[in-house]
């Protein structure tokens, strides 16, 4: 049985889209790791080297970058999200 991949949220305390996609994923079982970027200094020199970009949440799955919370959505409501899982595990 292959591993589920690992899904990456970069988020910050304060962030509502970032609970929204927690939420999200947590409503169709997936679990993620977080990496909070106001809490550690050092997670958001690794988003800005990683994305080119500062704003939360940031998602990958895997090394693939679904982009934010809007994309996340409207990657599942394409069809997109459950193959790229599929893909990466």
């Amino acid at each position: 049985m292959a591993e589920a991949p690992v899904i990456t949220i970069y988020s910050s305390g304060f962030c509502a889209y970032c609970v929204a996609t927690k939420n999200f994923l947590k409503s169709r079982g997936h679990g993620w790791t977080e990496l909070r970027i106001d809490t550690d200094p050092a997670n958001r020199a690794a988003l800005a080297a990683r994305t080119d970009r500062t704003s939360v949440p940031q998602i990958f799955i895997g090394d693939v970058h679904v982009g934010g919370y809007e994309d996340l959505v409207a990657l599942d409501r394409l069809g997109g999200l459950l193959p790229l899982l599929e893909s990466v595990a």
